[in-house]
């Protein structure tokens, strides 16, 4: 069931498009991710959903009620919508339990248990309700942010690149955490995020914008595996793009004869296969299939990274991530095979 509709929204800022006509459908309790390169409208359109900025044309309806259009503009306390921010934007001077229950009315029956239940679920320890927010960590502070959000009891909530200012491996576990707190309560939620690898990991949906429009909406498997363009592929990790000749469902191109997902297409085509899909194995002098020659080896620990050269009289160069158990050295020669099937663009 569609829960929130945006149809052909559009805003200008001076000469700039910030959004060129953006459509999406976000089906009620699930996770929308949208993700693209500063500057391309992701937050521009949360805003938008939020009720901060009112569109030039387009609309906005959610659960089947008008929010936005040209001449209507519900305002944005009136959505019914949670917003969490990249800072958290938390007040320095309240206390942990204030923050928290800034949005309720102070005489409500229940406001301390409801606060304390708030903490509970995003994972702290109800010993920091009396704590400033500069006593909390990054993390814990972003999740105070959530349960503050979470007081209002949303219909939908809208993260802004709430993870961006945590460091790795923190980031990794508040996002897991508040994704099952989200998912427990069954919000509807939309991520903005210019992480590749966030969006993939938290949504059911993905949507990739540029220069504001989406590229291409879809699962976050679908979009990884056939994206629609060689800048969609390249945004949403890395990507070995080449030509190739297309016939019978195989590729003829500097990585051999491929299997390619480009149907009953023929002729000449760009196609994409993703470096994990690359397969390294020692020289076999009396194996037929491409051959290489491993240059630029930069260890990393649990891998490292590689530079190989193909052989032949057109040389194709890919950098790769193998596993540190290999070993490898400069100048040796290795032998390519690619596993599945490569993606051609517009097949």
């Amino acid at each position: 069931m569609t829960f929130l509709h945006v149809n052909g929204l559009r805003k200008q800022f001076g000469n700039v498009a910030a959004l060129d006509g953006v459509g999406l459908t976000v089906t009620a309790g699930s996770r929308t991710a949208i993700v693209g390169p500063s500057g391309c409208g992701k937050t521009t359109l949360l805003r938008m959903i939020a009720g901060f900025d009112v569109p030039d044309s387009g609309s906005i309806a959610v659960d089947g009620v008008l929010l936005a259009d040209a001449l209507t503009q519900v305002p944005a306390h009136r959505r019914g919508i949670g917003l969490v921010a990249q800072d958290g934007s938390l007040f320095p001077h309240l206390t942990v339990s204030d923050n928290i229950g800034f949005g309720l009315e102070k005489k409500f029956d229940g406001r301390e248990k409801l606060i304390g239940e708030l903490l509970d679920m995003v994972g702290l320890e109800r010993s920091m309700l009396a704590r400033k927010p500069d006593q909390l960590s990054g993390g814990q502070q972003q999740r105070v942010a959530l349960a503050r959000a979470l007081a209002r009891k949303p219909r939908l909530m809208l993260l802004d690149e709430p993870f961006s200012a945590l460091d790795t491996g923190l980031r990794a576990q508040t996002r897991r955490a508040v994704t099952e707190v989200l998912a427990a309560a069954g919000i509807t939620t939309i991520l903005v995020t210019h992480d590749q690898a966030e969006a993939l990991a938290f949504a059911d949906q993905v949507a990739v914008m540029r220069s504001g429009q989406f590229a291409q909406v879809g699962s976050p498997r679908e979009i990884y595996a056939r994206p629609v363009d060689a800048a969609t592929a390249r945004f949403l990790g890395d990507a070995i793009v080449l030509s190739a000749d297309i016939r019978n469902g195989f590729a003829e191109c500097a990585l051999g004869h491929v299997a390619a997902d480009g149907g009953l297409r023929t002729g000449r085509a760009e196609i994409m296969v993703r470096p994990e899909q690359i397969e390294v194995l020692p020289y076999d002098a009396d194996s037929d299939g491409v051959t290489g020659i491993a240059s630029q080896i930069d260890f990393c620990g649990p891998s490292y990274d590689v530079t190989i050269t193909t052989d032949g009289p057109r040389p194709f160069l890919m950098r790769l991530s193998l596993s540190s158990r290999s070993v490898l050295g400069e100048g040796d020669r290795v032998m390519l095979r690619v596993a599945g099937a490569a993606h051609v663009f517009g097949g």
